[in-house]
C-alpha cells in the first residue's frame, strides 16, 4: 500500500468516472467498492446502498473517488501529469480523456468529470533544461504555442528549426 493516496471527491458519479479511467488507461484496475448504509444516509443525503467510495488503480498509482455531494469542485490547482513516451500515446491520451471535456494551453486538458490533466511528453523535460539557454527557452516559446503537445515540434525548436 502507497503511503499517500490521491483522494478524488465527485458529486454522485464516482463509479462512471473511475470506469472512464479504467477504459483509458492499459494498467488499470477498480478495486473495492464501499456503499452508504443508513447511518451514512442519515449525514450524506445518498440513499442506503448507493456508491459511497471506489479504489482503484491506473499505471500502479492507487486512488479513491468518493461520491460526497456537489460541495467541492475540482480546478487546475490539482491535476493528473501522465508522463507519455511516443506521439501516439500523447495522441490517444488527450483525445480519449478530453472527450467531452475542455482542451487547454500547455498540454492541459479537463475531463468531463472537470479532473485537469498534464499530457507531457517525457522528452519535454529533457529539452525545457538544456544546458544551453537558448535552446530551452525555443523549447518553452513553442510549448507555450501549443494546446496539445506535439514532440517533433519541440524537438525542431530545440534544434533551431
Amino acid at each position: 500500500m502507497q503511503k499517500i493516496t490521491p483522494f478524488l471527491w465527485f458529486n454522485d458519479n464516482a463509479e462512471e468516472a473511475v470506469e472512464f479511467y479504467a477504459s483509458i488507461f492499459k494498467k488499470s484496475r477498480i478495486g473495492k467498492i464501499a456503499r452508504y448504509d443508513q447511518a451514512g444516509e442519515r449525514v450524506s443525503g445518498r440513499p442506503a446502498g448507493s456508491v459511497m467510495t471506489v479504489e482503484f488503480q491506473i499505471e500502479g498509482l492507487e486512488f479513491i473517488a468518493l461520491n460526497g455531494g456537489p460541495h467541492f469542485k475540482f480546478t487546475e490547482a490539482i491535476s493528473l501529469f501522465v508522463n507519455c513516451e511516443t506521439q501516439l500515446e500523447v495522441d490517444e491520451l488527450w483525445e480519449k480523456l478530453s472527450e467531452g471535456g475542455a482542451k487547454s494551453q500547455c498540454g492541459w486538458l479537463k475531463d468531463k468529470y472537470g479532473l485537469s490533466w498534464q499530457i507531457v511528453p517525457t522528452v519535454l523535460g529533457e529539452l525545457l533544461s538544456d544546458p544551453d539557454p537558448v535552446k530551452s527557452k525555443r523549447v518553452m516559446e513553442a510549448l507555450l504555442q501549443m494546446s496539445k503537445l506535439d514532440i517533433a515540434t519541440l524537438k525542431r525548436a530545440s534544434e533551431g528549426n
